[in-house]
């Protein structure tokens, strides 16, 4: 009999391997960007250059672009269009730096073409918040409860699946962001050579954290479903 969701084998099999999966992305981003900040772009662009070199690129205007404090607290705001650039990327002029102010860069390019999945991702937010906020409480609940109430079970499952499912648009929005930012500085070569390969390991290895949350994200779903269909052969 399947135990709780927190108290039984399967963890083993479906938690260990996205664990495993998920601290090698951390230490491939941490050492491959560690890598790269090393190496000065050879033009002297800061981060902050970089970002509006591929904003006019791509004829985008509007879009401000601002330091945050952290360490790669990278990101495009849509709500408000900015990009935020961290401490390690806005004044550096590293390869690395570079190539994670055009990925963000990317994204707003994104947003002001209209990139449907980013638009999907967007929509999906709010949800996905009430998700995954109510997801666990909701699983736990359900399990304590006799099988005939399953549904809250259910509920629970269903709110998760939409936490999973954003999981699963970034994948395609930050890939996007990804090939746009290097395409445009190997078209405008603000990077060439050994530069634009820095860049393309450092974006390689930042999606792969992307791919090891949405590899956790559906065992975790998978994970649950199995533990309510043996609760159901179980009764």
């Amino acid at each position: 009999m399947y135990g709780f969701y927190y108290f039984d084998y399967s963890y083993f099999w479906f938690m260990v391997p996205a664990l495993i999966i998920s601290l090698y992305a951390q230490f491939k981003v941490s050492s491959t960007f560690s890598k790269y900040s090393k190496v000065r772009n050879s033009r002297g662009l800061t981060g902050a250059d970089a970002a509006n070199r591929v904003l006019a690129q791509n004829g985008v205007t509007g879009v401000e672009v601002e330091h945050v404090s952290g360490d790669l607290t990278d990101h495009f705001d849509p709500r408000t269009n900015v990009i935020r650039l961290s401490d390690s990327v806005y004044s550096s002029t590293s390869v690395a730096a570079v190539g994670v102010a055009a990925h963000e860069a990317g994204h707003a390019v994104q947003h002001a073409n209209g990139y449907a999945p980013m638009n999907i991702r967007k929509a999906l937010v709010p949800v996905t918040n009430i998700g995954s906020t109510l997801s666990m409480p909701l699983i736990f609940i359900g399990l304590l409860l006799p099988v005939q109430y399953d549904f809250v079970v259910n509920l629970g499952i269903a709110l998760f699946s939409l936490a999973v499912l954003f999981q699963v648009i970034t994948l395609p929005v930050e890939f996007d962001a990804s090939r746009r930012a290097i395409a445009t500085l190997e078209q405008g070569r603000t990077l060439c050579g050994e530069e634009l390969t820095g860049a393309k390991k450092v974006l390689t290895a930042a999606a792969m954290t992307y791919l090891a949350a949405t590899f956790t994200a559906v065992m975790s779903l998978l994970r649950l479903l199995l533990i309510v269909a043996g609760r159901r052969r179980d009764d």
